[in-house]
């Protein structure tokens, strides 16, 4: 199920335009932002138009990770439609011709999770430092609701250089590959769970879990229930966020509804009484958590600040909030990676 919803592409460009142009080269950014008039159509000047385009020009030239960037950028931020979904598709595609010449060990697999009395599959990628033994840890790692595994590339080869662990990458239920899957706490959860128990057996059985964004609510559960042997949340939403009442910018409410499995824009009963299950002040009021980092920016406008200071004073947990930079520090990224990279490796390997 999915919808697409009244939005202004521009107003994209604004929040999005550093993370765009970490991956791909300011020029053709201003390009594209410069094409775009419409969000929806696919034509000139409509947004998964313009972006496939550049993303086009860059795989006939065969600069096939420019060419994911692109063409991630073109499904973004939802699939909400069949172009959005076609150029997922063709991002796939770009990043499996890619791979090859990527700087870090990489593997593409297929795994099979219980799920809801059943079983789901998924794609996940495996990425690592050249060299890593088998035996190293495992960190699960995600992006949240519109970010996913295959845009964030980028960061995650500089966290496999910084880590002597092996990446487990996936897409969120609800979301990327795994769309087929609504997002739900306890579903979500049972995947994740599925890839803990791949995770342990793949290594030495230490498992760690970076979460960004929305990928932030499930690391922080398995953080808050002690599932995980390190757990980092990176803007994460866990209470505040979920409370009746809140708004919403730049499209996240079109965005968090088709992740959610809505086939029309939720009303705002709908999408409280679906939000509430969300909901971690239960786990928040146990003390049963592993080691946990969690970080955020402090102009963020989608995360409630609370959502990252309730974890102050917990046991076995840092918290870390850096200034003028808003949703998951992105604008200062660097900074907040200074201080994840090594926690998680003192934590993991001590």
């Amino acid at each position: 199920m999915s919808f697409t919803w009244p939005l202004d592409p521009q107003d994209l460009f604004v929040e999005r335009y550093p993370q765009m142009t970490l991956g791909l080269p300011v020029d053709e950014v201003d390009a594209v932002r410069a094409a775009v008039t419409e969000m929806w159509p696919d034509r000139p000047g409509g947004w998964v138009y313009e972006w496939s385009a550049l993303a086009a020009r860059h795989a006939e030239a065969g600069r096939h990770r420019l060419a994911a960037q692109a063409y991630g950028w073109a499904k973004f931020p939802s699939l909400a439609d069949d172009p959005k979904r076609t150029a997922l598709a063709r991002q796939v595609e770009q990043y499996a011709l890619a791979a090859p010449g990527f700087p870090v060990e990489f593997e593409r697999r297929t795994l099979t999770v219980p799920y809801r009395g059943g079983e789901a599959t998924l794609p996940i990628h495996l990425i690592a430092a050249p060299g890593l033994p088998a035996d190293a840890p495992v960190v699960l790692a995600s992006g949240g609701v519109d970010s996913w595994k295959t845009d964030l590339h980028g960061m995650w080869e500089q966290l496999a250089f910084a880590l002597p662990a092996r990446l487990l990458l996936f897409d969120l239920a609800g979301t990327g590959e795994t769309a087929h899957l609504p997002m739900t706490p306890d579903g979500g959860a049972e995947v994740i769970a599925g890839l803990v128990s791949f995770a342990r057996a793949a290594g030495n059985g230490k498992v760690g879990h970076f979460g960004i964004s929305m990928g932030g609510y499930y690391s922080a559960r398995s953080g808050l229930t002690g599932a995980v042997d390190a757990s980092v949340v990176l803007g994460g939403p866990v209470e505040r966020s979920f409370a009746p009442g809140r708004g919403f910018a730049f499209g996240m409410d079109g965005i968090v509804g088709n992740a959610l499995g809505f086939d029309a824009m939720p009303s705002t009963a709908e999408r409280e009484e679906a939000f509430a299950a969300f909901d971690l002040r239960p786990l928040l009021d146990q003390d049963a958590n592993g080691p946990m980092l969690v970080v955020n920016g402090t102009e963020d406008v989608h995360v409630p600040l609370d959502d990252t200071l309730v974890f102050e004073g917990r046991r076995d947990t840092r918290v870390e909030l850096i200034p003028d930079t808003g949703h998951c520090a992105i604008s200062r990224f660097g900074e907040a990676m200074a201080v994840i990279a090594p926690w998680l490796k003192d934590t993991l390997i001590g």
